[in-house]
């Protein structure tokens, strides 16, 4: 029996009328959800990342691939522990292995990274963080911010094409191995105005960036997992996973749970949506999208807010953010975010 289908306006009748429940009496709702998650995968083996040989390829002690979904890569020159990377493969609506959620390479792991994209024939990559936050480093540089080449290993890594929407990157790179006749073109997706531990303060431009990643997936044929990372590999990337998840069944009319997905991508990796101003977003940004932009549960930064940002935009640094959805609705807030650091 076919499942029935709902259309955009009623899903988001339904979505509206859900989210007012859950927010109501301070969020009463949302945190109970977002509490009942706690313990979903904590049962679940860590035993290869805790490894002595594989600790210094975790960017953060605390955050490890789960044994039963991890990423392996091939094995080099007979050592047993080359197969390592901070990575685990994690469903996306369609299969168990629709994405690889890994976390922001190292100076020591780059070359892993590049293995890992050609090895699972990816092509499609999608970075939510900023190179840097202040002094702290949340990601390596692992390619050409510019039309340019870098090596990593037996890698030739070449951006060959560059174009900037509001906030966000779009590379074309040509990855190739030495002495391989076969290269793989992939697309990358840079998102450096996605605060650590926060939230984008600018919803339409997430959502002129998400659906530009999903309308990709859609169009090209699933070769090979599509790459998300931030710098753990867990908050910003399992929010992104998850909204990406929930506007693809809802694109297909089919009526989107959010706990319910969340809870499925914490069994294939820990702590994904990490906080519960992260999971507050999930919902606040769906209804946004939902109402083609209507929605009153955001407050876009206005004009000059936007024409700062965008004239003073680097690629390497992202402005200084609050940390969660709620802070940033705070009026007192926003002559701080006008000013420069």
């Amino acid at each position: 029996m076919r499942s029935q289908t709902l259309s955009r306006a009623q899903m988001w009748h339904e979505f509206e009328c859900k989210y007012q429940t859950l927010s109501a009496s301070n969020n009463r709702g949302l945190k109970q959800e977002f509490e009942e998650l706690k313990d979903v995968g904590k049962d679940l083996s860590t035993k290869t990342a805790e490894l002595e040989a594989n600790k210094d390829k975790n960017r953060y002690q605390y955050i490890l691939p789960y044994d039963h979904c991890r990423v392996r890569l091939s094995i080099q020159n007979s050592l047993p522990n080359s197969d390592y990377i901070n990575a685990n493969f994690v469903p996306g609506g369609v299969s168990r292995r629709d994405f690889i959620c890994t976390q922001g390479p190292m100076r020591d792991t780059m070359n892993d990274f590049w293995r890992m994209v050609w090895e699972q024939n990816v092509r499609i990559i999608v970075m939510v963080t900023a190179l840097r936050s202040e002094d702290s480093v949340l990601c390596d540089e692992y390619w050409s911010l510019l039309p340019g080449i870098v090596y990593h290993g037996p890698f030739q890594v070449t951006t060959v094409a560059r174009k900037q929407g509001l906030d966000y990157f779009i590379s074309t790179i040509n990855l190739r191995q030495r002495d391989c006749p076969t290269d793989l073109t992939l697309t990358h997706y840079y998102y450096p105005a996605w605060p650590d531990r926060g939230v984008p303060r600018d919803p339409s431009s997430l959502c002129a960036f998400i659906d530009q990643v999903r309308q990709h997936l859609e169009a090209i044929p699933r070769l090979g997992p599509a790459v998300v990372h931030c710098s753990a590999g867990v908050g910003r990337t399992g929010t992104f996973v998850t909204l990406l998840w929930v506007m693809q069944l809802c694109v297909r009319g089919i009526r989107p749970n959010i706990r319910d997905t969340v809870s499925d991508l914490r069994l294939h990796r820990m702590w994904m949506v990490q906080n519960l101003g992260q999971y507050t977003f999930v919902h606040q940004f769906l209804l946004y999208w939902l109402s083609g932009g209507k929605s009153s549960c955001f407050i876009p930064p206005d004009h000059t807010d936007r024409e700062f940002r965008r004239r003073n935009r680097n690629p390497e640094q992202t402005p200084e953010q609050p940390s969660t959805l709620q802070q940033f609705l705070q009026p007192g807030k926003l002559l701080r975010r006008l000013l420069p650091s």
